[in-house]
Protein backbone atom coordinates (compact mmCIF):
# COMPACT_ATOMS: atom_id res chain seq x y z
CA UNK A 1 0.00 0.00 0.00
CA UNK A 2 1.34 3.68 -0.50
CA UNK A 3 -0.21 6.76 0.85
CA UNK A 4 -0.72 10.65 0.01
CA UNK A 5 1.93 12.32 1.55
CA UNK A 6 1.54 16.00 0.08
CA UNK A 7 -0.61 17.74 -1.71
CA UNK A 8 0.27 21.15 -3.28
CA UNK A 9 -1.77 23.96 -4.76
CA UNK A 10 -0.62 27.08 -7.08
CA UNK A 11 -2.21 30.35 -8.22
CA UNK A 12 -1.18 30.06 -11.78
CA UNK A 13 -2.31 33.21 -13.89
CA UNK A 14 -1.65 34.06 -17.78
CA UNK A 15 -1.78 37.55 -18.97
CA UNK A 16 -4.40 37.19 -22.02
CA UNK A 17 -6.03 40.44 -21.57
CA UNK A 18 -2.79 41.99 -22.92
CA UNK A 19 -4.23 40.34 -26.32
CA UNK A 20 -7.55 40.39 -25.45
CA UNK A 21 -8.07 36.52 -26.21
CA UNK A 22 -10.93 35.35 -24.55
CA UNK A 23 -12.56 38.52 -24.48
CA UNK A 24 -16.65 38.54 -24.47
CA UNK A 25 -19.88 40.42 -23.30
CA UNK A 26 -19.45 39.59 -19.55
CA UNK A 27 -15.55 39.36 -19.41
CA UNK A 28 -14.05 42.19 -21.51
CA UNK A 29 -10.35 41.35 -20.02
CA UNK A 30 -9.98 37.84 -18.69
CA UNK A 31 -6.69 36.75 -17.61
CA UNK A 32 -6.83 32.69 -17.70
CA UNK A 33 -5.87 31.03 -14.81
CA UNK A 34 -5.61 28.19 -13.21
CA UNK A 35 -5.60 27.09 -8.86
CA UNK A 36 -4.03 23.86 -9.88
CA UNK A 37 -3.40 20.84 -7.42
CA UNK A 38 -0.39 18.00 -7.77
CA UNK A 39 -1.15 14.70 -5.37
CA UNK A 40 2.12 13.09 -4.22
CA UNK A 41 2.49 9.70 -2.95
CA UNK A 42 5.28 7.37 -1.27
CA UNK A 43 4.93 4.86 -4.08
CA UNK A 44 8.39 4.05 -5.69
CA UNK A 45 7.30 4.95 -8.88
CA UNK A 46 6.70 8.69 -8.12
CA UNK A 47 3.84 9.20 -10.36
CA UNK A 48 1.73 12.34 -9.48
CA UNK A 49 -1.97 13.16 -9.98
CA UNK A 50 -2.04 16.64 -11.71
CA UNK A 51 -5.45 18.57 -12.20
CA UNK A 52 -6.97 22.50 -11.95
CA UNK A 53 -9.65 24.48 -12.01
CA UNK A 54 -9.89 27.27 -14.39
CA UNK A 55 -10.50 30.60 -13.67
CA UNK A 56 -10.50 33.79 -15.22
CA UNK A 57 -7.75 36.36 -12.76
CA UNK A 58 -8.82 37.61 -9.08
CA UNK A 59 -10.70 35.29 -7.18
CA UNK A 60 -7.95 32.47 -8.16
CA UNK A 61 -6.56 32.76 -4.77
CA UNK A 62 -9.89 32.03 -3.28
CA UNK A 63 -10.21 28.43 -5.54
CA UNK A 64 -7.27 27.34 -4.34
CA UNK A 65 -7.77 28.03 -0.84
CA UNK A 66 -11.16 25.91 -1.23
CA UNK A 67 -8.91 22.83 -2.63
CA UNK A 68 -6.58 23.30 0.50
CA UNK A 69 -9.56 23.21 2.58
CA UNK A 70 -10.10 19.20 1.67
CA UNK A 71 -6.42 18.63 2.32
CA UNK A 72 -7.38 16.34 5.31
CA UNK A 73 -9.86 14.23 3.66
CA UNK A 74 -7.15 12.46 1.81
CA UNK A 75 -3.62 13.47 3.43
CA UNK A 76 -1.89 10.89 5.07
CA UNK A 77 -4.52 7.91 3.34
CA UNK A 78 -3.72 4.68 1.57
CA UNK A 79 -4.07 5.50 -1.87
CA UNK A 80 -5.21 1.86 -3.72
CA UNK A 81 -8.64 1.95 -1.35
CA UNK A 82 -9.72 5.17 -2.96
CA UNK A 83 -8.31 4.66 -6.68
CA UNK A 84 -10.57 1.71 -6.39
CA UNK A 85 -13.91 2.69 -5.51
CA UNK A 86 -13.58 6.18 -7.08
CA UNK A 87 -17.36 6.48 -6.44
CA UNK A 88 -17.19 6.34 -2.80
CA UNK A 89 -13.89 8.92 -2.95
CA UNK A 90 -16.44 11.15 -4.48
CA UNK A 91 -19.34 11.33 -1.97
CA UNK A 92 -16.43 11.63 0.89
CA UNK A 93 -15.28 14.80 -0.66
CA UNK A 94 -18.85 16.20 -1.83
CA UNK A 95 -20.53 14.96 1.45
CA UNK A 96 -18.11 16.36 4.34
CA UNK A 97 -21.10 17.74 5.93
CA UNK A 98 -19.79 21.00 7.41
CA UNK A 99 -17.66 22.13 3.98
CA UNK A 100 -21.26 20.90 2.19
CA UNK A 101 -22.78 23.73 4.14
CA UNK A 102 -21.24 25.83 1.59
CA UNK A 103 -22.48 25.03 -1.35
CA UNK A 104 -24.55 21.67 -0.75
CA UNK A 105 -22.74 20.39 -4.74
CA UNK A 106 -22.41 24.23 -5.87
CA UNK A 107 -19.59 26.96 -6.05
CA UNK A 108 -15.70 27.32 -5.01
CA UNK A 109 -15.77 24.05 -3.20
CA UNK A 110 -17.46 21.51 -5.32
CA UNK A 111 -15.17 22.69 -7.85
CA UNK A 112 -12.48 22.36 -5.61
CA UNK A 113 -13.85 18.59 -4.71
CA UNK A 114 -13.87 18.22 -8.85
CA UNK A 115 -10.17 19.13 -9.02
CA UNK A 116 -9.09 16.71 -6.11
CA UNK A 117 -11.37 14.06 -7.78
CA UNK A 118 -9.53 14.77 -11.34
CA UNK A 119 -6.22 14.27 -10.00
CA UNK A 120 -6.57 11.08 -8.22
CA UNK A 121 -7.98 10.13 -11.77
CA UNK A 122 -5.12 11.47 -13.39
CA UNK A 123 -2.97 9.32 -11.01
CA UNK A 124 -5.53 6.45 -11.62
CA UNK A 125 -4.86 6.34 -15.34
CA UNK A 126 -0.88 7.02 -15.18
CA UNK A 127 -1.42 3.91 -12.90
CA UNK A 128 -2.62 2.23 -15.26
CA UNK A 129 -0.64 3.31 -18.17
CA UNK A 130 -3.46 4.50 -19.81
CA UNK A 131 -4.86 7.89 -21.33
CA UNK A 132 -7.95 8.23 -19.36
CA UNK A 133 -10.91 7.95 -22.01
CA UNK A 134 -9.28 4.25 -22.74
CA UNK A 135 -9.41 3.56 -18.70
CA UNK A 136 -13.03 4.64 -18.68
CA UNK A 137 -13.82 3.69 -21.69
CA UNK A 138 -12.23 -0.16 -20.36
CA UNK A 139 -14.44 -0.49 -17.10
CA UNK A 140 -17.62 -2.40 -17.00
CA UNK A 141 -21.12 -0.69 -17.04
CA UNK A 142 -21.33 -1.66 -13.75
CA UNK A 143 -17.73 0.24 -12.75
CA UNK A 144 -18.98 3.25 -14.17
CA UNK A 145 -22.33 3.53 -12.84
CA UNK A 146 -20.62 2.77 -9.13
CA UNK A 147 -18.95 6.46 -9.98
CA UNK A 148 -22.56 8.12 -9.95
CA UNK A 149 -24.30 9.45 -7.44
CA UNK A 150 -28.00 9.11 -8.16
CA UNK A 151 -29.50 11.04 -5.31
CA UNK A 152 -31.56 13.80 -7.01
CA UNK A 153 -31.45 12.10 -10.49
CA UNK A 154 -33.88 9.46 -9.51
CA UNK A 155 -36.67 10.84 -11.64
CA UNK A 156 -35.22 11.27 -14.33
CA UNK A 157 -32.40 8.60 -14.42
CA UNK A 158 -31.74 5.71 -11.89
CA UNK A 159 -29.12 3.26 -11.88
CA UNK A 160 -31.13 0.94 -13.80
CA UNK A 161 -31.39 2.75 -16.57
CA UNK A 162 -27.72 4.11 -16.65
CA UNK A 163 -26.82 0.29 -16.49
CA UNK A 164 -28.93 -0.33 -19.48
CA UNK A 165 -27.36 2.73 -21.53
CA UNK A 166 -23.92 1.49 -21.44
CA UNK A 167 -25.15 -1.97 -21.60
CA UNK A 168 -26.24 -1.30 -24.82
CA UNK A 169 -23.12 0.55 -25.96
CA UNK A 170 -20.75 -2.39 -24.87
CA UNK A 171 -21.12 -4.26 -28.59
CA UNK A 172 -18.96 -2.01 -30.54
CA UNK A 173 -16.61 -0.48 -28.29
CA UNK A 174 -13.13 -1.71 -30.25
CA UNK A 175 -14.70 -0.66 -33.44
CA UNK A 176 -15.12 2.98 -31.99
CA UNK A 177 -11.76 2.85 -30.49
CA UNK A 178 -10.05 1.95 -33.55
CA UNK A 179 -12.25 4.67 -35.26
CA UNK A 180 -11.02 7.43 -32.55
CA UNK A 181 -7.66 6.05 -32.95
CA UNK A 182 -7.55 6.23 -37.06
CA UNK A 183 -9.92 9.57 -37.41
CA UNK A 184 -10.24 11.66 -33.78
CA UNK A 185 -12.85 13.74 -32.57
CA UNK A 186 -14.33 16.65 -35.05
CA UNK A 187 -13.84 19.72 -33.09
CA UNK A 188 -15.09 23.51 -33.49
CA UNK A 189 -13.00 26.76 -33.04
CA UNK A 190 -13.80 29.88 -31.23
CA UNK A 191 -10.88 31.40 -31.68
CA UNK A 192 -12.04 33.96 -34.13
CA UNK A 193 -14.39 35.07 -32.36
CA UNK A 194 -13.56 37.21 -29.68
CA UNK A 195 -15.70 39.74 -29.42
CA UNK A 196 -13.30 43.43 -29.05
CA UNK A 197 -11.14 41.86 -32.39
CA UNK A 198 -10.81 43.56 -35.08
CA UNK A 199 -13.21 43.02 -37.81
CA UNK A 200 -9.98 42.66 -40.17
CA UNK A 201 -9.04 39.73 -37.85
CA UNK A 202 -12.02 38.24 -37.29
CA UNK A 203 -12.44 37.72 -41.68
CA UNK A 204 -8.95 36.32 -41.73
CA UNK A 205 -9.22 33.66 -38.75
CA UNK A 206 -12.94 33.04 -40.39
CA UNK A 207 -11.07 31.55 -42.92
CA UNK A 208 -7.88 30.08 -41.70
CA UNK A 209 -10.54 27.84 -39.66
CA UNK A 210 -11.97 26.39 -42.96
CA UNK A 211 -8.76 26.14 -44.34
CA UNK A 212 -8.04 24.04 -41.62
CA UNK A 213 -10.74 21.41 -41.51
CA UNK A 214 -12.97 22.60 -38.85
CA UNK A 215 -16.48 22.04 -39.02
CA UNK A 216 -18.19 24.95 -37.18
CA UNK A 217 -16.94 28.30 -35.79
CA UNK A 218 -18.19 30.53 -32.93
CA UNK A 219 -18.56 34.28 -32.14
CA UNK A 220 -19.15 36.08 -29.18
CA UNK A 221 -22.22 38.40 -29.44
CA UNK A 222 -24.23 40.24 -26.88
CA UNK A 223 -23.01 43.52 -26.32
CA UNK A 224 -24.21 45.33 -29.09
CA UNK A 225 -26.84 44.31 -31.63
CA UNK A 226 -25.28 46.44 -34.46
CA UNK A 227 -21.70 45.07 -34.07
CA UNK A 228 -23.24 41.86 -34.01
CA UNK A 229 -24.85 42.05 -36.86
CA UNK A 230 -21.93 43.07 -39.07
CA UNK A 231 -20.08 40.71 -37.10
CA UNK A 232 -21.86 37.93 -38.01
CA UNK A 233 -21.85 39.46 -41.61
CA UNK A 234 -18.34 39.61 -42.33
CA UNK A 235 -18.17 35.55 -40.66
CA UNK A 236 -20.66 34.15 -42.93
CA UNK A 237 -19.38 35.82 -46.12
CA UNK A 238 -15.90 34.34 -45.03
CA UNK A 239 -17.05 31.21 -44.35
CA UNK A 240 -20.07 30.24 -47.00
CA UNK A 241 -23.80 30.34 -46.63
CA UNK A 242 -23.44 26.58 -45.59
CA UNK A 243 -20.87 26.40 -42.79
CA UNK A 244 -21.93 26.44 -38.99
CA UNK A 245 -21.69 29.41 -37.07
CA UNK A 246 -22.37 29.40 -33.17
CA UNK A 247 -22.78 32.28 -31.10
CA UNK A 248 -22.29 32.82 -27.28
CA UNK A 249 -23.72 35.78 -25.29
CA UNK A 250 -21.74 34.79 -22.01
CA UNK A 251 -25.16 35.13 -19.82
CA UNK A 252 -25.48 38.75 -21.05
CA UNK A 253 -29.13 38.93 -21.67
CA UNK A 254 -32.85 38.51 -19.71
CA UNK A 255 -34.99 36.64 -21.15
CA UNK A 256 -36.62 38.70 -23.21
CA UNK A 257 -33.55 40.28 -24.68
CA UNK A 258 -32.30 36.97 -25.55
CA UNK A 259 -35.71 35.94 -27.36
CA UNK A 260 -35.77 39.65 -29.73
CA UNK A 261 -31.84 39.67 -30.06
CA UNK A 262 -31.33 35.80 -31.41
CA UNK A 263 -34.50 36.89 -33.49
CA UNK A 264 -32.87 39.49 -35.08
CA UNK A 265 -29.78 37.29 -35.85
CA UNK A 266 -31.59 35.08 -37.56
CA UNK A 267 -30.93 35.85 -41.81
CA UNK A 268 -27.35 34.23 -40.61
CA UNK A 269 -28.21 31.04 -39.21
CA UNK A 270 -26.88 30.12 -36.18
CA UNK A 271 -26.27 26.90 -35.31
CA UNK A 272 -26.92 27.97 -31.61
CA UNK A 273 -27.25 30.51 -29.09
CA UNK A 274 -24.93 29.86 -26.01
CA UNK A 275 -25.68 30.98 -22.37
CA UNK A 276 -28.57 33.42 -23.71
CA UNK A 277 -28.96 34.29 -20.12
CA UNK A 278 -28.05 33.46 -16.32
CA UNK A 279 -27.16 29.45 -16.19
CA UNK A 280 -29.21 29.06 -13.04
CA UNK A 281 -32.63 30.17 -15.13
CA UNK A 282 -34.01 26.84 -16.20
CA UNK A 283 -37.60 28.26 -17.20
CA UNK A 284 -36.01 31.06 -18.49
CA UNK A 285 -33.80 28.74 -20.76
CA UNK A 286 -36.66 26.59 -21.73
CA UNK A 287 -38.66 30.06 -22.73
CA UNK A 288 -35.87 30.83 -24.82
CA UNK A 289 -36.19 27.66 -26.21
CA UNK A 290 -39.65 28.23 -27.30
CA UNK A 291 -39.20 31.74 -28.52
CA UNK A 292 -36.33 31.04 -31.08
CA UNK A 293 -36.55 27.66 -32.49
CA UNK A 294 -35.74 26.08 -34.67
CA UNK A 295 -32.43 27.64 -33.30
CA UNK A 296 -31.10 25.53 -30.20
CA UNK A 297 -30.35 26.42 -27.29
CA UNK A 298 -26.80 25.44 -25.56
CA UNK A 299 -25.41 25.84 -22.14
CA UNK A 300 -23.73 23.93 -19.21
CA UNK A 301 -20.07 25.56 -18.84
CA UNK A 302 -21.47 27.46 -15.74
CA UNK A 303 -24.24 24.86 -14.86
CA UNK A 304 -22.93 23.81 -10.98
CA UNK A 305 -24.15 19.99 -10.78
CA UNK A 306 -26.07 17.15 -12.19
CA UNK A 307 -29.52 18.36 -10.53
CA UNK A 308 -29.45 21.63 -13.06
CA UNK A 309 -28.69 19.78 -16.03
CA UNK A 310 -31.54 16.82 -14.83
CA UNK A 311 -33.78 19.90 -14.93
CA UNK A 312 -32.18 21.32 -18.17
CA UNK A 313 -33.14 18.36 -20.01
CA UNK A 314 -36.41 17.56 -18.17
CA UNK A 315 -37.75 21.02 -19.04
CA UNK A 316 -36.44 21.01 -22.68
CA UNK A 317 -34.96 23.87 -22.39
CA UNK A 318 -31.52 22.96 -24.20
CA UNK A 319 -30.60 21.48 -27.20
CA UNK A 320 -27.05 20.61 -26.54
CA UNK A 321 -25.49 20.37 -23.86
CA UNK A 322 -22.25 21.67 -22.68
CA UNK A 323 -20.17 19.78 -20.01
CA UNK A 324 -16.95 21.24 -18.65
CA UNK A 325 -14.08 19.85 -17.60
CA UNK A 326 -13.66 21.51 -13.88
CA UNK A 327 -16.79 23.67 -13.47
CA UNK A 328 -18.94 20.16 -11.53
CA UNK A 329 -17.67 17.62 -8.96
CA UNK A 330 -15.33 16.36 -11.78
CA UNK A 331 -15.04 13.16 -13.81
CA UNK A 332 -17.46 11.73 -11.80
CA UNK A 333 -20.58 14.50 -12.33
CA UNK A 334 -19.53 14.38 -15.90
CA UNK A 335 -20.14 10.76 -16.23
CA UNK A 336 -23.66 12.16 -14.43
CA UNK A 337 -24.29 14.62 -17.29
CA UNK A 338 -23.12 11.86 -19.98
CA UNK A 339 -25.84 9.50 -18.94
CA UNK A 340 -28.41 12.25 -18.78
CA UNK A 341 -27.92 13.51 -22.51
CA UNK A 342 -28.28 9.86 -23.85
CA UNK A 343 -31.12 9.69 -21.47
CA UNK A 344 -32.74 12.40 -23.22
CA UNK A 345 -31.20 12.38 -26.31
CA UNK A 346 -29.21 15.68 -26.19
CA UNK A 347 -25.71 15.92 -27.80
CA UNK A 348 -22.61 16.75 -25.95
CA UNK A 349 -20.53 20.05 -27.41
CA UNK A 350 -18.14 20.68 -24.62
CA UNK A 351 -16.67 23.68 -23.32
CA UNK A 352 -13.20 23.95 -23.72
CA UNK A 353 -10.39 26.42 -24.23
CA UNK A 354 -9.08 28.14 -21.55
CA UNK A 355 -6.03 27.12 -19.55
CA UNK A 356 -6.24 23.24 -19.92
CA UNK A 357 -9.84 22.64 -20.60
CA UNK A 358 -9.03 21.45 -24.19
CA UNK A 359 -6.59 18.89 -22.53
CA UNK A 360 -9.18 17.94 -20.01
CA UNK A 361 -12.38 17.24 -21.75
CA UNK A 362 -11.21 15.62 -24.85
CA UNK A 363 -11.39 12.33 -22.64
CA UNK A 364 -15.34 12.64 -21.33
CA UNK A 365 -16.16 12.81 -25.22
CA UNK A 366 -13.93 10.11 -26.56
CA UNK A 367 -15.49 8.39 -23.12
CA UNK A 368 -18.98 8.74 -24.24
CA UNK A 369 -18.22 7.99 -27.68
CA UNK A 370 -17.14 4.81 -27.00
CA UNK A 371 -19.22 3.28 -23.85
CA UNK A 372 -22.30 6.08 -23.55
CA UNK A 373 -23.92 7.76 -26.46
CA UNK A 374 -22.22 5.71 -29.60
CA UNK A 375 -22.59 8.86 -31.79
CA UNK A 376 -20.69 11.66 -32.94
CA UNK A 377 -23.55 13.18 -35.05
CA UNK A 378 -23.60 16.62 -34.11
CA UNK A 379 -21.14 17.03 -31.58
CA UNK A 380 -18.19 18.55 -31.53
CA UNK A 381 -15.46 19.89 -29.09
CA UNK A 382 -14.43 23.21 -28.58
CA UNK A 383 -10.90 24.08 -29.21
CA UNK A 384 -9.63 27.10 -28.54
CA UNK A 385 -5.47 27.74 -30.01
CA UNK A 386 -4.22 29.43 -26.37
CA UNK A 387 -1.68 27.90 -23.69
CA UNK A 388 -1.31 24.68 -24.97
CA UNK A 389 2.36 24.77 -25.07
CA UNK A 390 2.23 24.96 -21.21
CA UNK A 391 1.31 21.27 -20.63
CA UNK A 392 3.35 18.34 -20.88
CA UNK A 393 1.02 16.38 -23.06
CA UNK A 394 -1.20 19.45 -25.52
CA UNK A 395 -3.88 18.31 -27.52
CA UNK A 396 -3.25 17.58 -31.37
CA UNK A 397 -5.58 18.96 -34.11
CA UNK A 398 -5.63 17.50 -37.40
CA UNK A 399 -7.55 18.41 -40.13
CA UNK A 400 -9.90 20.00 -37.71
CA UNK A 401 -10.25 17.11 -35.15
CA UNK A 402 -8.93 15.96 -31.90
CA UNK A 403 -5.82 13.89 -32.19
CA UNK A 404 -6.61 10.48 -29.93
CA UNK A 405 -4.35 10.85 -26.71
CA UNK A 406 -2.29 8.20 -26.11
CA UNK A 407 -0.06 9.58 -23.04
CA UNK A 408 -1.21 8.09 -19.96
CA UNK A 409 -2.91 10.34 -17.36
CA UNK A 410 -5.55 12.99 -17.92
CA UNK A 411 -3.45 15.28 -20.07
CA UNK A 412 -3.79 17.94 -16.81
CA UNK A 413 -0.07 18.25 -16.05
CA UNK A 414 1.65 21.62 -16.83
CA UNK A 415 4.80 21.78 -17.38
CA UNK A 416 7.19 22.23 -14.12
CA UNK A 417 8.91 25.59 -15.72
CA UNK A 418 5.85 26.95 -17.03
CA UNK A 419 4.22 26.31 -13.34
CA UNK A 420 6.95 28.09 -11.79
CA UNK A 421 7.24 31.36 -14.23
CA UNK A 422 3.53 31.84 -14.44
CA UNK A 423 2.82 31.46 -10.31
CA UNK A 424 1.06 34.62 -9.35
CA UNK A 425 3.09 36.84 -7.47
CA UNK A 426 0.42 39.61 -7.19
CA UNK A 427 1.49 41.35 -10.29
CA UNK A 428 2.65 39.96 -14.21
CA UNK A 429 6.28 40.14 -14.58
CA UNK A 430 6.35 38.57 -18.05
CA UNK A 431 7.38 39.52 -21.24
CA UNK A 432 8.12 43.12 -20.26
CA UNK A 433 4.20 43.69 -18.53
CA UNK A 434 3.33 44.41 -15.21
Amino acid sequence: MSTIVRIDTRDIRFPTSIHLDGSDAMNPDPDYSAAYVVISTDADDGIEGHAFVFTIGRGNDVQVAAIDALRDQILGKEVEPRLLDMGEMWRTLTHDSQLRWLGPEKGVMHMASGAVINALWDLKAKRAGLPLWQLLAQMTPEEIVDLVDFRYLSDALDREEALSILEIALPGRAARVEELLTTGYPAYTTSPGWLRYSDEKLDRLCRRAVADGFSQIKLKVGANLDDDTRRLRIARKAVGEDFPIAVDANQRWDVGEAISWMNALKEFHPVWIEEPTNSDDILGHATIARGIAPMAVATGEHVENRIVVKQLLQSGAIGVLQIDATRAGGINENIAHLLLAAKFGIPVCPHAGGVGLCEAVQHLSMFDFVAVSRSKEGRVIEYIDHLHEHFVHPVVIERGHYVAPLAPGASTQMRAESIEEYTWRGEFSLMGET
